[in-house]
């Protein structure tokens, strides 16, 4: 992973203009945020500069306005939300380049923090457009990024200001690339990988590197299926990508190839409806029926897991073993993400996790906090695991 900056080495920075990219996309209903998640993670970063008497200038998108100013995703309102999960004043400009925004960058005080109007209201933002960028610049003397959740596009606020001024990890960024580094960057080994979720279509390159870089993975959630219907297995009604049959046997035959062992379900939970409460049996996968589908995987491939997890000292975990929303559909991913957290609290386990349905499942489990890292970022988090060079994290670099 390439050496960045971080806030330690930003010196004397009282009165600097400070641009922070943070990820302020964050669930609103009726005006109000109902997940404060995102901008806690950022707070960190926000009061440090704050404290430090630096003139603090957050950058943001929200949603998709495609280009142009609509009233639905204006950061107004989230503004309300950062002030009071920072119990400090964030201000607000109604554009994030121009006339309004210069004017209220000059209006800053030392340790003010001012919130910017989204940067997706300008069609520049996406398409990273240099004009665009220097707009933003010219209101900054410094550039931080904290946003990871972000750093899998090459927008103008994500990496065209990087190359504009110069640029810093923010505390949020930071940790999370060193989280990143331990899992699959330099990790202690034997590294273990668990990768669930509903399609192999949405994660072959995922596999593909995974099975280059760890030691055994764990395959779960409706993909499995598709493993077990390559091998021969019948699955019933569940949910298979049949016509990936032979990607499925190259992913097998390059972890074969690797030294990378392949964990599939060896007993599977099964049931006619997919519903909660639903009547349901546990059957070994080689008689599933044809009338059933498989929802969960059965007790013995909940031990195989638990088994590798004692056995590794790193995990790396994107994805649900089963359909985890609904009971009794969610005992495997619960029973191994409480083991794994209790590894994780015996310090005989370092676990990095990230992904929409992996964070929600790790909340229902309620171990989400003693994972050593969990990433609230989706497709970056899926990218780096995929092995891909992220834009905003390489214009990072030192």
């Amino acid at each position: 992973m390439a050496d960045f900056r971080t806030l330690d080495d930003l010196k004397d920075i009282a009165g600097k203009r400070v641009l922070v990219r943070v990820d302020l996309n964050v669930p609103m209903k009726e005006g109000a945020v109902t997940d404060a998640t995102r901008i806690e993670r950022i707070a960190p970063t926000i009061t440090e500069l704050s404290d430090r008497r630096a003139k603090v200038i957050l950058l943001a998108h929200f949603g998709r306005p495609k280009g142009k100013p609509a009233a639905e995703f204006s950061l107004r309102p989230v503004a309300n939300a950062v002030e009071a999960t920072l119990d400090r004043r964030v201000y607000f400009a109604a554009d994030c380049v121009g006339e309004a925004a210069r004017e209220a960058v000059d209006e800053m005080s030392d340790g003010d923090i001012l919130l910017l109007e989204n940067t997706r209201f300008h069609a520049g933002e996406e398409k990273n457009d240099t004009d665009f960028a220097k707009a933003l610049a010219e209101n900054g003397d410094i550039y931080v990024n904290d946003a990871f959740s972000a750093a899998h596009r090459a927008h103008a606020s994500t990496e065209g200001l990087a190359h504009l001024l110069p640029a810093y990890a923010g505390r949020t960024m930071q940790a999370e690339l060193e989280a990143l580094e331990k899992g699959l960057g330099q990790p202690k080994r034997p590294v273990l990988a668990i990768v669930g979720g509903a399609k192999v279509s949405t994660k072959i390159d995922l596999l593909l590197n995974l099975v280059k870089k760890v030691d055994g993975l764990v395959i779960g959630g409706g993909m499995a299926n598709t493993f077990l219907a390559a091998r021969g297995t019948k699955v019933g009604k569940s949910l298979c990508e049949h016509d990936l049959a032979e990607t499925a046997k190259q992913i097998m035959i390059d972890a074969a190839t690797a030294g990378c062992a392949l964990i599939l379900p060896v007993d599977a939970v099964v049931a006619k409806k997919f519903e909660a409460g639903a009547e349901s049996e546990v059957v070994d996968v080689s008689a599933v029926p044809e009338d059933a589908m498989i929802l969960d995987v059965g007790p013995k491939s909940i031990e195989a897991v638990n088994e590798w997890l004692d056995r590794a000292d790193t995990v790396v975990w994107n994805g649900p073993l089963g359909a985890f929303e609904i009971e009794p559909f969610d005992k495997a991913t619960m029973a191994a993400a409480r083991h794994a957290a209790e590894r994780t609290r015996e310090g005989l386990l370092i676990s990095v996790a990230g992904g929409g349905d992996t964070v929600a499942a790790l909340n229902q489990a309620g171990v989400a906090d003693d994972f050593t890292y969990v990433s609230t970022a989706g497709g970056a988090f899926l990218e780096w695991m995929e092995g891909k060079m992220l834009p905003g994290v390489a214009a990072l670099s030192k």
